[in-house]
């Protein structure tokens, strides 16, 4: 039987910190190792420190670490280190911007800082590149190709994430992460395993993800397409053919394109829907064509030992447990 304290941890050291880094000569995210402890300790003293509004945080820069403050962050290295990542994190209405301040690398040697736009963890990638604005390769940005052409870096969510390799003990580089508020938050990972939140999409053709990375009970209290508002709450066959749908997903993984789909939502109500999903990752996602205004209101929170116990018997949770 799992128990809540392994559940809460195993989910979140797996979808928050279980830092899959640079191995090797490749420039893009594997598997490393490091302690649950270390992890958890990460993930609890950054998202409850606050700035001082007079000063600028500072601090040393871990080589696996987790931000999700504000503040200028330095690392230098007493040693070669060559698999070495932080996550970056922001509130649900933010996005963040990456400064390079200083950097004394080697390029040449085969150092380098890379920021990617969005997470890696797996070989999988939040947002996935079915819901990103912009193609793969793009959200890829290097400082040894880029050099002084491009010092600053925003993300498109409320994630974004630092890898990087020295090769030589002394080098070392610093950046400032800063906050802004983003007017039309698309593609979010919540930082809390409880809320509310409510997804709009203006009139614009995208899709829009909101992830859990908790096994929670969601309450969808307000859902409205703008093709259907004059219709009745009914069910509607084939949501995928209206191209204005909400979908709730469930898996162990952070790519939503390859998360088990648990229903489709195409007709508009209001009143409260309630559904309990077991999975490590939870996610409310919005596909919209772009023709009408759609907006969703959910409210989400954990689930309790007892609850996770009852609900195993579903196929869904069947499935997150047993890949």
């Amino acid at each position: 039987m799992r128990v809540m304290e392994r559940t809460f941890r195993e989910q979140l050291f797996f979808l928050v910190l279980c830092l899959s880094v640079l191995k090797g000569d490749s420039r893009y995210i594997e598997n490393n190792e490091i302690s649950k402890d270390e992890l958890y300790s990460f993930f609890n003293s950054e998202l409850k420190r606050e700035i001082p509004e007079e000063l600028m945080y500072r601090r040393p820069l871990r080589c696996l670490d987790m931000v999700a403050v504000e503040g200028q962050f330095t690392f230098t290295a007493e040693h070669p280190q060559l698999s070495c990542a932080a996550f970056l994190m922001a509130e649900p209405t933010e996005v963040i911007t990456v400064d390079y301040d200083s950097v004394d690398i080697d390029c040449r040697a085969g150092d380098f800082i890379t920021v990617f736009d969005g997470w890696v963890m797996k070989g999988e990638k939040f947002p996935s590149s079915q819901d990103h604005p912009l193609p793969l390769y793009e959200r890829y940005v290097d400082y040894c190709d880029s050099g002084s052409l491009r010092r600053s870096v925003r993300s498109s969510q409320n994630v974004a994430m630092v890898f990087f390799r020295i090769h030589s003990a002394g080098s070392s580089f610093t950046l400032t992460v800063r906050k802004h508020i983003n007017p039309f938050p698309c593609n979010v990972i919540s930082q809390s395993p409880e809320g509310s939140y409510t997804m709009v999409i203006p009139q614009q053709h995208r899709n829009c993800s909101f992830s859990i990375i908790y096994p929670v009970a969601i309450e969808i209290s307000e859902f409205s397409l703008g093709h259907y508002n004059d219709f009745p709450k009914r069910s509607m066959p084939g949501c995928a053919e209206s191209g204005d749908f909400v979908q709730l997903l469930g898996g162990n993984g952070i790519d939503t394109s390859k998360l088990l789909p648990i229903t489709d939502l195409c007709i508009s109500f209001t009143g409260p829907t309630h559904m309990k999903i077991g999975c490590d990752n939870t996610v409310v996602r919005m596909v919209s064509s772009g023709k009408f205004v759609n907006r969703v209101s959910f409210s989400y929170r954990l689930l309790d030992s007892q609850e996770l116990q009852t609900i195993k018997l579903n196929n869904v949770e069947d499935f997150c447990f047993n890949t």
